[in-house]
């Protein structure tokens, strides 16, 4: 009984084996979850659950995407930069609600992928002080780095479950200054380039690339309008497919090996027609 229990635990975790191209061992059914607000709303529109519901009738899988508002504007706030994740995820970890929001200890418990990401304001990088503050809700980079470490950490403490980090939706010209913008650039090329690690259970989706194409600012044929920073409705047409390709490569072992942007696949020139949309756990 004892071997056999050994044997049954081995086999669940070589379903999440991060080797790449290690098909045999992926999971017919995977809940997978969508942490967001209004940017991640908007990507979510652009057909995020019409392409899994194609790409489950077409692969015969049952890759359950669901979204879920984090956090709430009430009690917590509408706040979800890397300071909250952090105070909520890691200063409150264990297994009760923290105003109300979920931790990770109960996210983990229900869901085998977590995505989560943060709203535009999080690119307005302020100058550093040269006092960096772990518990500080102030946007710099100083901060971001500590908040972020300790996320990993955190995260790691769950191999069973895989994350996807957005790199950060940006805001357009007129609502940020270049330095603040150079910075964010910064920040999101370190997460990228040095928090991402490869054999580990944290991947990353770069938003930011797509949405800036190469420059500091949310391009202006991206954007909802000049003034406004939310992507526009055809960005996220063109968005949502590589999203949603990008949580498939992970799931499917692939993630270390692919663009971190995701890429094209014939799923997502597919009509959607009658499919059945199915989400949650």
């Amino acid at each position: 009984m004892k071997i056999a229990g050994f044997l049954l635990v081995i086999c669940a975790l070589a379903q999440w084996s991060a080797a790449a191209g290690a098909q045999e061992s992926v999971p017919q059914a995977v809940r997978i979850l969508l942490l967001h607000h209004s940017t991640g709303g908007v990507i979510w529109g652009g057909g995020v659950p019409e392409w899994f519901a194609q790409y489950n009738a077409a692969h015969g899988t049952k890759y359950q995407i669901t979204e879920r508002i984090f956090p709430q504007d009430a009690p917590y706030g509408w706040q979800n930069y890397p300071y909250d994740y952090w105070n909520i995820w890691v200063d409150h970890a264990g297994d009760s609600l923290y105003m109300e929001e979920p931790t990770l200890e109960g996210l983990t418990s229900q869901y085998d992928l977590i995505i989560w990401k943060h709203c535009y304001p999080v690119s307005n990088i302020e100058k550093d002080t040269g006092k960096p503050d772990i518990r500080s809700p102030e946007k710099r980079m100083e901060n971001y780095l500590l908040q972020y470490e300790a996320l990993k950490a955190k995260m790691r403490q769950f191999p069973k479950t895989r994350f996807i980090v957005w790199t950060g939706a940006v805001l357009v010209q007129s609502s940020t200054t270049e330095e603040n913008a150079q910075r964010a650039k910064a920040f999101f090329a370190w997460v990228k380039g040095t928090w991402d690690e490869p054999g580990d259970n944290i991947f990353v989706w770069d938003l930011y690339a797509l949405e800036t194409e190469g420059g500091l600012y949310l391009k202006s044929g991206n954007a909802a309008s000049l003034d406004d920073s939310h992507p526009s409705e055809a960005f996220a047409r063109k968005a949502a497919p590589l999203f949603c390709q990008r949580v498939v490569d992970v799931i499917e072992n692939r993630g270390d090996a692919l663009p971190v942007t995701g890429r094209p696949t014939p799923v997502a020139e597919q009509n959607w027609g009658e499919v059945k949309v199915e989400t949650g756990p």
